[in-house]
């Protein structure tokens, strides 16, 4: 069976078929450029992906932001939590000399650059989680905006701040 026809069957874009087919997830092989898909591994995985079921939305709150390390912060009309180790949530791993200069750096895992894990680390001020409406918020010098959203690497763009409230939210989610 071809890339759309597998699509269709398994209510999945193209795409996803895929990229199924590149990582194995199902059983398939190139033929003049082109996926052929085993039916049988297809409806394998399509009977897979019917039994998980969705987890739960993790629902942002003081006490489950303080769960995962936040600090709370209250002072007059403002209620935060700040999120003082916000490069974790960033993917971002760095060792340090007893100087403190940096002596290696990952980010999501692959080695980067001391010079790069110092710049990203530089990007953001503060990751707070703000009470009054519920929501992240990362502060940053302005004129860094675009870095902080477009981080070039080598070939790939990181947007910083998805990475990050996305890792903040599977934490809440996992306690």
């Amino acid at each position: 069976m071809n890339t759309t026809a597998a699509a269709i069957q398994a209510k999945v874009t193209v795409a996803t078929i895929r990229t199924w087919c590149r990582v194995g997830a199902v059983a398939a092989a190139k033929a003049a450029g082109r996926w052929v898909i085993d039916a049988a591994s297809l409806a394998h995985r399509i009977a897979i992906g019917a039994r998980r079921t969705r987890k739960a939305i993790a629902v942002l709150t003081v006490d489950a932001v303080k769960a995962i390390g936040g600090n709370e912060w209250i002072r007059g009309t403002y209620h935060r939590v700040y999120l003082n180790d916000w490069a974790q949530y960033a993917g971002i791993e760095v060792t340090r000399y007893n100087t403190g200069r940096i002596s290696s750096a990952s980010l999501g895992g692959r080695g980067i650059s001391n010079d790069r894990a110092g710049r990203l680390l530089g990007l953001v001020d503060k990751l707070y989680f703000d009470a009054a409406d519920g929501r992240l918020h990362i502060q940053h010098s302005g004129a860094r905006e675009v870095e902080i959203r477009y981080l070039d690497g080598d070939r790939d763009y990181v947007d910083l701040v998805s990475i990050i409230f996305a890792n903040v939210r599977a934490a809440v989610a996992a306690i």
